[in-house]
């Protein structure tokens, strides 16, 4: 297996396990991961949330783990990366507004890397406009926003993974396994025990 180097767009208040599981999953595995925020530099935190699902309508949010970033968003070229992890919680939210992330997700769409994004990563997938055409999963509250950029919403449990060509998605941390799994065998990468 040859290491693949991998971009993790992130920010404040992205979810937290959907953060630091794939980040320390995808290194553990001898990939090279380098974690950006626009507007952070490396070494400086984003902090992130614990969402739960505890029969509310939605899921609660909690404070969680600030998460250190060990690379500068404005220093990156998407051209020098194999592939692409789109995190959910609410940074997607205000990350699709910065056109710079805008222009790394297509940069990936439009080159065919792997791209796994989960829960609401969904959010930067439509803005960029990459999912006509494309069917993916998402936490179900952005199954709309899948709809209305020409995607189809992949409506499966919670914690099973959707595999669209090099495109990996998953509706919310609960999975992980799934989602990495599927993810792993769009890298090519193998595992043995």
């Amino acid at each position: 297996m040859a290491a693949k180097k991998i971009l993790m767009i992130t920010g404040d208040y992205t979810e937290d396990y959907e953060t630091m599981v794939p980040f320390q999953a995808l290194l553990m595995v001898g990939h090279t991961v380098h974690a950006a925020c626009p507007g952070k530099k490396a070494g400086e935190r984003v902090r992130t949330a614990i969402h739960d699902f505890e029969g509310d309508q939605t899921y609660s949010e909690k404070p969680g783990h600030n998460f250190a970033l060990n690379a500068e968003f404005d220093a990156l070229r998407p051209e020098d990366y194999d592939a692409l992890v789109l995190p959910g919680g609410r940074a997607p939210e205000y990350l699709r507004l910065d056109p710079r992330v805008i222009a790394a997700v297509r940069h990936f769409a439009d080159t065919g890397k792997p791209i796994a994004a989960i829960c609401h990563g969904a959010q930067l997938l439509a803005a960029a406009g990459v999912l006509r055409g494309r069917k993916c999963s998402a936490y179900p509250a952005c199954a709309p926003e899948v709809k209305a950029a020409g995607g189809d919403y992949a409506d499966i449990p919670v914690d099973q993974a959707w595999v669209d060509g090099n495109l990996v998605t998953a509706p919310a941390w609960p999975a992980h396994p799934a989602w990495l799994a599927k993810f792993l065998g769009v890298l090519g990468t193998s595992i043995a025990p």
